[in-house]
Order: structure tokens, then sequence, then C-alpha cells
């Protein structure tokens, strides 16, 4: 969009804001009136007040403070009249996403939200977001009371979740700010998963990217081939061994051995988000990774690297007890099923095959490894 009745009109915002945040924009960046965007979105005008009226008491939450001063930097006030202005939000933002500077779309989001709200499905999981630092945390609080990470969020990103109501701040004014996910954040993981589970069987049909970007196609992005495992459960099967006690009275599995196969787990993630799915994960196993674009994120390549060195450490039997637990969140009943082993065996191998992944990780990397984000 270059121009409107001979007025230039730049890019204002982005697609994947929700209309309550543009809204909200509109009447407070630009002057737009209650009624004027409540006749160009074609809603009574009552409905435009109270998503006004709401986001005005949401910017105590600091993403969504963040947030919206960032997207009104992107809103000109230019002399249009009130309609031209609305409109010019509304088809600008259609062609803003491809523009080669507009970095979060849509599809990222939703690929970063698919890795982040089913880490906060999990127990006493939290997204610990610290005013004065770039990227935010998920840290999952024990029963003993101890806090593991689980992953990492760059801001924007998290202010966007927040900006679509994913995730919610019931105490925004402390230091250290702390965010669940929300029902709505549920709703869109399970959307996301449905998504991508039609997408492997075959379901879905080649339709464009969702930002409008024209000849993007998802599953292209993603990768063509995906493994045939629900890899986006609830909760990592390594969680409910921890809370389960051998005979001594001891957690089955000890905090160290499931913060390895959380950091297995984490550089898994980083391979698919930053290269796409593997087709065979088996041949980490013998050696045989694929080979790495040259064209991939050098966070994606590094995480491949470690990767294929701690699977090839431990090997077939060992190597696929931990692929399949640990990264593909597939259950014990399942992977003993599969590998054709003995009922309750599973969660000895697994045991076993975590105290050799902290022994490599010892081994090669230290006791903290390598810093990610």
């Amino acid at each position: 969009m270059t121009a409107l009745h001979g007025r230039k009109a730049s890019p204002d915002l982005p697609r994947w804001v929700p209309d309550a945040a543009r809204h909200y924009l509109a009447h407070t960046e630009t002057g737009l009136s209650i009624r004027a965007l409540a006749r160009a979105s074609d809603c009574h005008p009552s409905t435009v007040l109270r998503q006004v009226r709401r986001f005005e008491g949401r910017r105590d939450d600091p993403l969504i403070d963040a947030a919206l001063r960032a997207l009104s930097a992107q809103v000109t006030a230019q002399s249009l009249t009130m309609k031209e202005k609305f409109e010019a939000m509304n088809i600008q933002c259609l062609k803003s996403e491809t523009h080669p500077s507009q970095a979060l779309t849509q599809a990222r989001i939703d690929q970063e939200a698919k890795r982040i709200l089913r880490r906060l499905c999990e127990q006493g999981a939290v997204l610990a977001v610290a005013r004065e630092m770039e990227t935010s945390v998920v840290v999952r609080v024990t029963p003993e009371g101890e806090q593991v990470r689980t992953a990492v969020v760059e801001r924007e990103i998290a202010q966007a979740m927040a900006l679509k109501e994913w995730i919610t701040c019931p105490e925004p004014d402390g230091r250290i700010a702390r965010y669940y996910i929300s029902n709505l954040g549920r709703s869109a993981l399970r959307r996301l998963t449905a998504a991508d589970e039609n997408r492997a069987s075959g379901f879905a049909e080649r339709n464009a990217d969702p930002d409008g970007d024209a000849g993007w196609d998802i599953a292209a992005i993603e990768g063509a081939a995906r493994p045939p495992y629900r890899t986006y459960a609830t909760e990592s099967p390594l969680v409910g061994l921890a809370r389960r006690k051998d005979r001594d009275g001891k957690p089955f599995l000890a905090r160290d051995l499931v913060a390895v196969g959380e950091r297995l787990r984490e550089d898994y993630e980083l391979v698919v988000v930053g290269m796409g799915s593997i087709e065979s994960w088996e041949g980490f196993m013998t050696g045989d990774a694929p080979a790495v674009s040259a064209d991939c994120p050098k966070g994606a390549v590094a995480a491949h690297a470690r990767v294929k060195d701690a699977l090839a450490d431990l090997g077939p039997g060992l190597g696929d007890v931990a692929l399949r637990c640990c990264c593909f969140l597939e259950g014990l009943e399942q992977t003993e099923k599969t590998m054709g082993w003995s009922a309750r065996s599973g969660k000895i191998v697994l045991r076993i095959a975590l105290q050799r992944l902290k022994r490599h990780y010892a081994e090669t990397q230290g006791r903290f490894g390598p810093m990610i984000g």
C-alpha cells in the first residue's frame, strides 16, 4: 500500500495483532472515535468501548504495556479522514507482513507458542519475566520447592502471547512478573496441535501462510515429514516418574536426572524450530544424522551437534528410550510396546539412559553446558 487518495500510508500494524488491540491503538493513537471504529468493523459501539477500556486497564501488565508501546510507534497520525485512517491500518497490515524487516509473523508466533505453551501446561510451571532482561524463562517448581528451567522465551514472543491473552499475570507489579497459561492459551495449544496432526495425516489442504505471505507453505517451512508421534503432551514422562517413590521412599528419578532429560529435550526443540522436523531420528544413534544446511541458524546447528553426540553415545536402546520419552514425550507403555520390551521395564531402562546421559554431559560440556538464548 503506497497511497490512499494521493497520500502515502506507512506500515501500521501486523496482521497477528488482535482486533481488540487494533481498536485500542486506533482510538488512542489516531484519534478515531468509538462509533467510527464500530462502523468500520461492523459491530456495536459498546463492544469497541469495552475493548478499549479493557486494554487501558491491562497496561499495568509489563508485557502488554511494552507490546502496545512498540505497536504505537508503528501507527502513523497522518491527516486522513476517519475512514481513511482505519482503512489504511487494515489494508497496510496485510502488506507489512511481506516486508523483509517484519520478523514477527503469525507463523513464527504459532511455532514458538507450541513449544512454550506445552511447557506452561506442566504442573508448577510459570513464565518468569524480569523487567531488565531481554529474554524470559519458563521454570517449573518441583514438589521439593526447587526450580527447574525448561524453556527460554524471546521477549517479543512473550509480548505477543500476552497480547493474545494466551498467558496471564495475576500480580504484575513485582520486579519479576510471573505468567500462567490461560484458558485461551490451552485452547490455542489444542488448535495448533490439531493443525499439526492434520498436516501429518494429510487432511489439511495446502493453504497460504496465515500472515498473507504469498508463496509460503507452513508444511514446507516445518519440514515435509514429521515424526509419527504426538509430541505435545501436557507433561513430560520424566515429571511423572520424578513424583513416584522407590522402595526407600526417594524419588524414582532424582532432580539431576530430570534436568539432563530436559536438557536433551531443549536441544531437540531448538533443532525442530530452527531446522524443521527430521525425517528419521534413528540415524542419530548410529552416527548417520542428516546433514545440516548452510542457511540454518547457528543455535539450531549447535543443538543438532549436541543431540547427535548425545544419542550416538547412548547408542540404540538407551538412545531410543531417551529420544522417545524425553523429546517425543511418548509414554512409557507405548515405548515398551514399540521396542518390544516387557511391561514396567521401560522406567528402569530410562533411568539407566539418563544416568549415562548425565555422564556424557559432564564429560563433554561440563556441569551446566553451553548458554542458550
